[in-house]
């Protein structure tokens, strides 16, 4: 006797074209908000001459992290300029960024809920464990129907491929708090707020800052994969490359990509604890 396939892309279908139809207006307004900002964002940046950009992001690097990572800074964008990708990476960055800022805005809170209540951590947990080990190039199929092609979409499926770091980082932290700390802030009458944000986030600020630099780095790559759907900046430069052969301009873009994830990814393990210079 055979068995009938169970009809599962047939139903995630379904919602999609159900929640596409219904709430088309909620994803429309989304987008136009999120575009216009990406849009200003790089507008504003260019419009600035690109040697004082570069100079701006080098004195950021130094003043959040080392004097190192700040010619570092210097130099790779230097580097970047050198080989006519600007505009490619500035769009790369503002992606980047505001997938970032949507991502900790929304997996921080999930997070913190998740450690202190027993009950959403034990849903929450599989689902972040389903979302890691699903393919990157999945999550592209359900933003088109949502946002349409573009940058919007790139922004949303990164969001949701970069999210789970920053709520599983975060309830970590949380959740190693020592004991003896919440036992000792509940014995001088602390309320679950002054617990909260007084103990809890603060001894847990490393932790969850390893979470927002996992989060950054797995944006800067997923909105490279997104350049299928008509993502942009370096992705395009690659996408482009790949499609037209163009290995020594692939491998420059590449070579940028790199540059930018060195440049995030030094300066954001240090942003905590760096050296800052007081007048």
């Amino acid at each position: 006797m055979e068995i009938g396939k169970l009809p599962i892309g047939d139903g995630i279908e379904a919602f999609i074209d159900f929640t596409t139809t219904h709430f088309a207006f909620i994803t429309r307004a989304m987008s136009t908000a999120i575009g216009t900002g990406l849009e200003a964002m790089v507008e504003a940046i260019m419009f600035i001459p690109i040697p004082v950009v570069i100079l701006i992001f080098a004195a950021a690097a130094w003043l959040i992290s080392s004097w190192r990572v700040g010619l570092g800074t210097l130099l790779g964008f230097a580097l970047i300029w050198n080989l006519g990708l600007w505009e490619a990476t500035m769009t790369t960055l503002a992606l980047v960024l505001i997938a970032t800022s949507l991502s900790t805005m929304v997996g921080i809170p999930l997070g913190i809920i998740t450690a202190l209540v027993s009950p959403i951590r034990r849903v929450v947990m599989p689902v972040l464990d389903f979302m890691q080990t699903m393919p990157a190039f999945v999550y592209l199929i359900p933003a088109i129907p949502f946002f349409g092609l573009g940058p919007v979409s790139a922004i949303f499926t990164t969001m949701v491929f970069a999210m789970p770091p920053a709520i599983r980082m975060t309830c970590l932290g949380i959740q190693q708090v020592p004991k003896e700390l919440i036992e000792a802030a509940d014995a001088f009458g602390s309320t679950a707020s002054q617990k909260l944000f007084k103990v809890q986030i603060p001894l847990a600020a490393p932790t969850i800052m390893a979470g927002i630099n996992q989060t950054i780095m797995l944006s800067l790559s997923m909105v490279v994969i997104a350049a299928m759907i008509g993502a942009g900046g370096l992705g395009g430069e690659v996408w482009r490359a790949i499609q037209r052969l163009w290995m020594g301009r692939g491998f420059e873009a590449g070579i940028a990509v790199v540059i930018i994830a060195m440049i995030l990814d030094r300066t954001t393990q240090n942003i905590k604890f760096g050296k800052w210079r007081k007048e």
